[in-house]
């Protein structure tokens, strides 16, 4: 049951019946018109744009459509009343009766919103994907549950949907990550060592040394790298990768797939991809010119491969080709995004850190050109997150040597909080994250208001149930004509917009939108069981009184039903009792 979208069927059925009695022309488009909560509530429970929209392309005054219109929606039985407002707004008013669908629907239909919206499209969802050479840091935290909450949203929106990280293990960064452990391995044999600038000091290669020592002994010992660097490299790739797995469990977060950048190496594939894009005329051997800014002391005009990647919306042309033969950067990023176009998937949606934002376009680019615009790629970036503790920044992680881990974040304060936290922000926006306030059991804590909300639900449940029945089935039979006063409306219309928000989260990708409906729904009810301090005749349960206490338990347990189903897109488990 999607009530807004029912509602908009019905506004869409009187402008054709308008359109049959010639009040219309024909062919007016219904696209753009909308059923919403209107701006202010006193105005009424929907409101719809239709005659604005139709007004120019009908000719005709706004007004005189919307007033056309309220006849038509008068006619129907779920609609009280329909006033014009203002140029031509339309805003309704619903029967008693329709509330106590929706909170019926939320007791028996456990698809109550989840939604058909992505027809079983094919998604994949890249994210993480961090370097292969130590713990995830706090960066990677946000990404990782940002990440995960988009796949379950739109898991829950109807999207076949494929969760994938790439592990970069094809470039430079893991041959330094192989000499650090080198040196952890000599240490382990008692030798001395100390890390060049641009290794890896963390204490977190340590086990990683002396796991070497123990697998090939002493073999390595003052040998050169010839020796040694591809061995230990796949190694202690393989070790990091185990260890990232683990980070990432701690999180609840899995992954359908993982892609190796290196497998992308030797195999013929690079070259597909730019021989795709080469058989579409966007590959040219050219000059770039020199960078905008700042001249850089060692740049010099040379002749390279270049991917026409402007006449899909980048900015300037970008090199896949150095003039040595050797690939950029760039070239198995490319290969790696063939290669998905080439699995079938319908929609593409990387996650990356704030510091790629200069690489959106030229990714969009290449995805739009090897998949001859059909495959759209939505590029998610998400900010830096600042850690503070009694109100101090939070201190790096001496484990990790330079940084912050997310288990440094999990250890203090849980998944649970860790993950909804980090859904209070949009993913573009900079987030703060104070261990304390994290913690704090109060309305300002969104973690804790959703989650006592919860408890409070069950704590009444279990209270009726001492006289009452209150099973879901049982509850969804009540007599729910009683739910009328002003706060069990505000809450039982907020439950209603619940498959509305499920939508407008899952087409914008935008699974924060989540966390935020959830405090608004628990705000409500807070609000309704606060009123029941002073009024007692709105307190949950009626000792002695069954039908009311059943009829108030099923508004609340849909309550409770609603923030399970959110808490369990954002990956939270919700709490069962408060302590």
């Amino acid at each position: 049951m999607n009530l807004f979208a029912d509602i908009r069927t019905r506004v869409i059925a009187c402008l054709d019946q308008l359109v049959a009695d010639g009040t219309l022309p024909g062919g007016l488009s219904t696209a753009n018109v909308t059923v919403e909560p209107p701006r202010d509530p006193a105005h009424g429970d929907m409101a719809t744009n239709a005659a604005m929209v139709l007004a120019k392309p009908a000719k005709m005054n706004p007004r005189a459509i919307a007033e056309a219109l309220a006849a038509k929606l008068l006619a129907d039985p779920q609609v009280a009343t329909a006033e014009v407002a203002g140029p031509g707004f339309l805003n309704m008013r619903l029967v008693p009766s329709v509330w106590q669908e929706v909170v019926k629907a939320a007791l028996t239909d456990a698809a109550y919103g989840r939604s058909g919206l992505g027809q079983n499209r094919k998604v994949l969802v890249e994210y993480v994907s961090a370097n292969p050479t130590g713990p995830l840091h706090v960066g990677h935290t946000r990404g990782a549950v940002f990440g995960d909450a988009l796949a379950r949203l739109l898991d829950y929106a109807g999207y076949d949907v494929t969760k994938e990280y790439y592990i970069n293990d094809g470039g430079a960064q893991v041959d330094v990550l192989a000499r650090s452990v080198y040196l952890r391995y000599l240490e382990a044999h008692g030798q001395e060592v100390a890390f060049p600038d641009g290794t890896y000091p963390g204490d977190y290669l340590k086990p990683l040394g002396e796991a070497l020592k123990a697998r090939v002994g002493d073999a390595f010992v003052d040998k050169g790298e010839q020796f040694w660097l591809q061995e230990i490299r796949e190694f202690a790739t393989e070790a990091m990768m185990d260890l990232i797995r683990a980070d990432l469990a701690q999180l609840g977060v899995t992954m359908d797939n993982f892609f190796s950048e290196k497998s992308l190496y030797g195999t013929g594939l690079i070259e597909k991809a730019i021989a795709e894009l080469d058989e579409k005329g966007l590959i040219y051997r050219g000059v770039l010119e020199p960078p905008k800014g700042k001249m850089p002391e060692d740049w010099e005009p040379r002749e390279q491969t270049l991917f026409k990647s402007t006449e899909h919306g980048d900015d300037v042309d970008r090199p896949v080709q150095k003039s040595d033969g050797s690939w950029t950067y760039f070239a198995p990023d490319i290969a790696y995004h063939y290669d998905k176009v080439q699995r079938g998937f319908d929609q593409l949606i990387d996650v990356f850190g704030a510091d790629h934002g200069g690489y959106v376009k030229r990714m969009k680019a290449a995805v739009s050109a090897l998949s001859d615009g059909m495959v759209p790629l939505d590029v998610k970036l998400t900010q830096l997150v600042k850690l503070y503790k009694n109100g101090e920044p939070f201190k790096m992680s001496k484990r990790a040597g330079t940084f912050v881990t997310l288990r440094d974040v999990v250890d203090q304060v849980g998944a649970n909080v860790t993950r909804f936290h980090m859904l209070t922000r949009k993913n573009d926006a900079p987030l703060d994250f104070d261990f304390d306030k994290v913690l704090e059991q109060s309305k300002d804590n969104p973690v804790f208001y959703v989650n006592y909300a919860y408890a409070r639900v069950n704590s009444a449940v279990a209270k009726a149930s001492a006289f009452a029945t209150v099973d879901d089935a049982t509850l969804a039979g009540a007599d729910l004509s009683g739910l009328s006063d002003t706060a069990e409306l505000t809450v039982i219309k907020t439950l209603s917009e619940w498959p509305r928000l499920v939508e407008i989260a899952a087409r914008g990708h935008e699974p924060h939108r989540v966390a935020f409906y959830l405090y608004d729904l628990a705000s409500d009810f807070h609000a309704l069981y606060n009123r029941g301090n002073d009024d007692p005749g709105l307190r949950f349960v009626q000792e002695g009184d069954v039908e009311t206490t059943q009829a108030k338990i099923a508004l609340i347990r849909a309550v409770a039903i609603v923030i399970s189903q959110g808490l369990g897109i954002l990956g939270v488990t919700p709490a069962e009792e408060m302590r």
